[in-house]
């Protein structure tokens, strides 16, 4: 088991089978030494674990979780489409939306859920550029989608 995979167990974290995609895409391109992620949501054994907008119908915290649980599922694209997590170099960059209230300005600290367990995966190699945007609506009434871009190692 590699480095990766040991600091997911310490975390008591198991990545899913990916999803489908749920329409006409794949859900990961590599390009040199890039990967580029579809959008992802927080589905959990086939369902969302939340639904609705941050701001109204969800905390903050709520939105933490579903943030959590979509790096999740991003990061068990990124093992099925490149292998190993231990291949990663670092995290480059996140675009986060969050499906938001009107008036609802915190989308950041939302997408911090995300953000954070990166970081406590991958050290310092996943600390990463960003950008959290507030959404009208998602599909699906998902409270969050995101989509990473990944450098692998030479």
């Amino acid at each position: 088991m590699g480095n990766i995979e040991d600091r997911l167990k310490s975390l008591n974290i198991e990545l899913p089978e990916p999803a489908a995609p749920a329409a006409i895409y794949i859900p990961a391109v590599t390009v040199n030494n890039l990967v580029y992620t579809s959008g992802n949501d927080c589905r959990k054994d086939g369902k969302l674990i939340y639904m609705g907008k941050v701001g109204s119908d969800l905390s903050v915290e709520q939105g933490q979780q579903a943030a959590r649980q979509t790096m999740i599922n991003l990061l068990a694209v990124l093992k099925n489409h490149i292998g190993d997590l231990d291949r990663v170099e670092r995290i480059v960059k996140l675009l986060g939306f969050v499906n938001s209230a009107p008036g609802f300005v915190e989308q950041p600290y939302v997408i911090n859920g995300a953000s954070s367990l990166l970081e406590e995966i991958f050290g310092d190699a996943g600390k990463h550029a960003r950008s959290a945007i507030g959404a009208p609506e998602l599909p699906f009434n998902t409270p969050v989608e995101i989509e990473m871009i990944v450098q692998l190692k030479s």
